[in-house]
């Protein structure tokens, strides 16, 4: 029999195939599936007025972690909407027999956080929510991507979904990464250099000696951004490193079970002649932080670039959308990033709220107070990373130097919770969209690392924390 060599996407895809329906489609098995409070709320009564019932309840998973406060005391001093959301959520789930990750349970967070760290996120699975940033669990070999209202319906039902697959991009990292750059600063960058629509269509696998030099978390991070990339998926081939995060995870396998599931997810890789619909290469060792300037997260350059100038635009069509978005983030050309005062500094988010951010962080504010005049909060991305954040005297650190030390959720990255930025404020922010009023209506957000938020944080303005002396 000739040997087809396969890329991870077509053996995780094939594992998953229900029933191949067209030529296009196939019905795809979903092995774990999360609801979240702001579509939890809308697909139980949908199913219900539908007379469904959910097929299998203990593939079902769901959290409350967008629409809640991270105020302390959050379930009793939030405003009605946030507060309709949390009781709504608890009353559907309860009923619904579904895992609920609830406010007050120790395992709360925000989902792409709490995946990972309880296990419930596996290589060679299939994992999917009602957020675009799931392609997050990735990170551990599993195939993920986000869905809408109704294939959440659908899933429910029959635990089932129907799917064209998509076309396999690799981009591959090497070199080693500088001092003060990190994951984050990696996705920013290359979505800097191949566009916010160059993965559209694509399934994006991560690979290359500076993704294997990273550990899970940073994977996460890659991962999670896939989507501003234009992709649903980013994936990364599961090794020893996935398997030693992993390892006694409370949603785990354990036991025989442990062993025959490290043996099936070593063959979880692209064959060395697997060929990709498009491959993408990039060097790290220059690199250096990154910060966006605009609105789209492709507009990023390094932290001492400037501003680019609409004139120097070919197309009049270019030119006249960056003088639009310059004027949103009240810009001029050539003027540098470094330097630039901000009001608002947040560290937290799917994207950057795990422990290790945290810490990256710490490390910058500790023995440093937060300058004069700007708001500046930490929000664990789960009770969990609070809780041994806490154990560690992070909390401290952060409450000396000034910030607030806030309870875990989605927070100011989505502002559907109460916590946002006043319009025509500017925002450093370690979350992942800087799109037009993301942070609040007329917000202005520049994304950045943690490194570069806490450094940010300390003199009022955007700034490398390279200059920063230990």
């Amino acid at each position: 029999m000739t040997h087809q060599p396969q890329t991870l996407l077509d053996k995780l895809w094939s594992q998953h195939v229900v029933k191949p329906l067209s030529a296009a489609e196939d019905l795809i098995h979903v092995d774990r599936f999360f609801l979240h409070d702001l579509s939890g709320t809308i697909a139980i009564p949908d199913l219900r007025r539908r007379g469904l019932t959910m097929l299998s309840p203990a593939l079902n998973f769901a959290v409350t972690d967008h629409a809640v406060s991270t105020a302390s005391g959050r379930e009793h001093h939030v405003d009605a909407k946030s507060r309709t959301y949390v009781f709504e959520m608890r009353d559907l789930m309860r009923e619904a027999g579904i895992r609920h990750f609830d406010i007050g349970d120790s395992d709360q967070g925000i989902v792409h956080v709490i995946g990972p760290e309880l296990g419930l996120t596996l290589p060679g699975t299939t994992f999917l929510c009602t957020d675009s940033h799931t392609c997050t669990h990735g990170a551990l070999g599993a195939l993920a991507w986000g869905v809408g209202q109704t294939d959440a319906l659908h899933i429910l039902a029959t635990q089932t979904i129907v799917q064209a697959k998509p076309k396999s991009m690799r981009i591959r990292l090497d070199g080693a990464l500088p001092d003060a750059v990190f994951a984050k600063d990696v996705i920013l960058a290359v979505i800097g250099r191949f566009g916010a629509g160059a993965g559209a269509g694509y399934a994006v696998e991560f690979c290359g000696s500076a993704v294997q030099a990273m550990l899970i978390e940073a994977r996460l991070t890659l991962c999670n951004m896939a989507v501003e990339l234009g992709s649903r998926t980013g994936i990364i081939a599961p090794d020893t490193v996935t398997t030693d995060y992993l390892c006694g995870r409370p949603y785990a396998p354990s036991g025989a079970l442990w062993d025959d599931a490290v043996a099936a997810w070593r063959e979880l890789r692209s064959d060395d002649d697997a060929s990709f619909d498009r491959d993408l290469s990039m060097d790290l060792s220059e690199l250096s932080p990154q910060v966006t300037w605009g609105t789209s997260v492709d507009q990023v350059l390094p932290i001492d670039g400037r501003v680019p100038d609409p004139d120097r635009a070919t197309e009049a069509k270019t030119r006249a959308a960056m003088a639009d978005t310059l004027d949103y983030m009240g810009l001029e050309p050539n003027q540098p990033l470094d330097g630039l005062p901000v009001q608002h500094v947040f560290i937290g988010s799917c994207t950057n709220g795990r422990l290790s951010d945290l810490k990256i962080a710490a490390d910058i504010v500790r023995g440093r107070k937060v300058a004069e005049g700007v708001r500046a909060w930490v929000v664990p991305g789960s009770t969990a990373v609070k809780r041994i954040a806490e154990r560690d005297g992070l909390d401290r650190v952060f409450k000396d130097a000034g910030f607030a030390w806030r309870e875990s959720g989605c927070s100011m990255c989505s502002a559907v919770n109460g916590d946002t930025v006043a319009r025509g404020e500017r925002s450093i922010s370690t979350t992942n969209r800087n799109f037009v009023g993301r942070q609040g209506p007329g917000s202005r957000t520049h994304l950045a690392s943690p490194a570069v938020a806490a450094a940010s944080a300390l003199t009022g303005a955007i700034t490398d924390p390279r200059k920063l002396t230990p």
